[in-house]
């Protein structure tokens, strides 16, 4: 993991009045050494020195501070994930049978075009865009052929 990426989680979370705790920079670097967005139990299972209690405290925080981004499901664990000021731009598919997340990364001139229209939808009810996520929902293939 970079410096920059722990020292960016730094500011946030300085931002929003709370510390950089060992157990915080534990939960962005299991983030950071993921491919897709994960649940709860998938972050405890990949560093067994986390605890369960404070893992959901600490993901609140860092949510908060703009660190992580929570992937809401239809399924009954959301997921997690760097924000995208930590990587790229992407969306989701999401899985309405087992709630799995994979990232989606849309060619520049797609990207460039959806986010045009989305800017344009904003504007016509008069919204100020930041920026925009989409997240497909559907059936995954391993669900498909149950």
């Amino acid at each position: 993991m970079s410096t920059t990426v722990h020292d960016a989680a730094t500011r946030g979370l300085r931002r929003i009045s709370q510390r950089y705790t060992a157990g915080r920079r534990a939960i962005v670097d299991v983030l950071e050494h993921t491919d897709r967005p994960l649940t709860i139990p998938e972050i405890l299972a990949a560093d067994a020195t986390l605890a369960s209690s404070s893992v959901y405290r600490n993901l609140a925080a860092l949510e908060q501070a703009g660190v992580v981004t929570k992937v809401v499901t239809a399924h009954e664990h959301a997921r997690y994930e760097l924000s995208e000021a930590f990587g790229h731009h992407h969306h989701h598919l999401v899985c309405d049978e087992c709630g799995q997340v994979d990232d989606v990364t849309l060619p520049d001139q797609v990207e460039a075009a959806l986010d045009q229209a989305l800017r344009r939808a904003a504007r016509k009810l008069g919204y100020q865009v930041g920026d925009h996520r989409v997240d497909l929902s559907g059936v995954c293939p391993d669900c498909q052929s149950h």
